[in-house]
C-alpha cells in the first residue's frame, strides 16, 4: 500500500503565553501542500517492524506511530515493513516528520481495519503538535500547542514557493530564543486575533521568524531573495505565497538561477478522513 504524506506550510503562527505544561499557547493556520513523501506498507519478513528512509539516521516518527497504533488499538497483525521516500527537506518547519506519521497512521488503518478517528487523534498528541493536523490533510486551524483543531474551508488554489535552507533549527531552540526575546503575545490578544482567523482574515505572520532568524543569520538574505516570503513553522526554511501554481513555479525557477534550491507546490485539498 502506498500513501503520500503532504508537508503542511504555516500560513500564520501566533505565539502565545508559556502554560504550565511547558508547551506555549498557539494560534495558528496550516495548509497541506503537493511537496510530499511517499511511504510504501507491506508485510515483512523480519521478526519486527521496521521502518526504513534512506538518508535519515537516528529514531524515526514513523516507528512511534506504529509502536502506538498496535497499542491503542491492540492490532497484532504480522511485522510490518515501512519504506518512505523523503521529498519534504528535515528539520526545515515543514512538518515532515509529522506528515509521515499521520500518513503511517492512515496506511495502519487500510491495513488492519482499525483505528476509530478518536483513536487516531489521540495517538497523534501522543506523537507530537504538528501530527493531529495531517491526519487529514488540507487547511486547520490550530490551537492549544496544536491539539485543538478547526476544518477550515478549502482555499481557492494557490501557489507557494518552498526556500529550504542549508541549517537546521532545533524547535526547542527556536521556541527558547522567543522567550528570551519576549516575543510570546498575551492571552487576550490571542483571543482577539481568534475571532480575526475565524472571520477568514488570514495574515502571513509567523511569531517566531524573530527567533529563528536570530539563531540562523542566512535567513535575513533569504527573506529578501523571496519577495513577501515567512518563515515555516520554527524555521529555517522560507515559504512564499503565490496566486497560482505558474507564478510559483515561475518564481522558482528564477531563484534556481541563483542557486537556490526552491521548490514550487499548490495546496492539497482535503480528501476527507482517515
Amino acid at each position: 500500500m502506498i500513501e503520500l504524506a503532504p508537508a503542511k506550510v504555516t500560513l500564520c503562527l501566533y505565539l502565545g503565553p508559556l502554560r504550565p505544561d511547558g508547551y506555549h499557547e498557539l494560534l495558528s493556520v496550516m495548509q497541506s501542500v503537493s511537496l510530499a513523501d511517499t511511504l510504501e506498507l507491506r508485510d515483512h519478513n523480519g521478526p519486527a517492524d521496521e521502518v526504513r528512509c534512506a538518508g535519515i539516521e537516528g529514531p524515526n516518527l514513523a516507528a512511534a506511530a506504529i509502536a502506538a497504533f498496535r497499542e491503542l488499538t491492540g492490532w497484532n497483525g504480522p511485522p510490518q515493513l515501512l519504506e518512505i521516500t523523503k521529498q519534504i527537506p528535515v528539520a526545515a518547519g515543514l512538518g515532515g516528520g509529522s506528515a509521515d506519521a499521520a500518513a503511517t497512521l492512515r496506511l495502519l488503518v487500510r491495513r488492519s481495519g482499525r483505528g476509530s478517528p478518536a483513536q487516531l487523534h489521540e495517538i497523534a498528541i501522543r506523537l507530537g503538535a504538528d501530527v493531529p493536523s495531517q491526519l487529514n490533510p488540507g487547511r486547520w486551524l490550530a490551537e492549544g500547542f496544536g491539539d485543538r483543531l478547526t476544518r477550515l474551508p478549502d482555499p481557492e488554489d494557490f501557489g507557494v514557493v518552498i526556500l529550504p535552507s542549508r541549517t537546521m533549527l532545533s524547535t526547542k531552540a527556536v521556541y527558547a530564543e522567543a522567550d528570551r526575546l519576549g516575543l510570546a503575545r498575551s492571552s487576550a490578544e490571542l483571543q482577539d486575533l481568534r475571532n480575526s482567523l475565524g472571520a477568514g482574515a488570514i495574515e502571513p505572520v509567523n511569531d517566531l521568524q524573530a527567533a529563528a532568524a536570530s539563531l540562523d543569520a542566512t535567513i535575513a538574505d533569504a527573506l529578501g531573495a523571496l519577495e513577501g516570503a515567512i518563515v515555516a513553522g520554527s524555521g529555517p526554511t522560507l515559504v512564499g505565497l503565490f496566486p497560482n501554481l505558474a507564478d510559483a513555479e515561475s518564481a522558482a525557477a528564477a531563484l534556481a538561477l541563483t542557486g537556490r534550491d526552491a521548490k514550487a507546490a499548490g495546496a492539497v485539498h482535503n480528501p476527507g478522513s482517515a
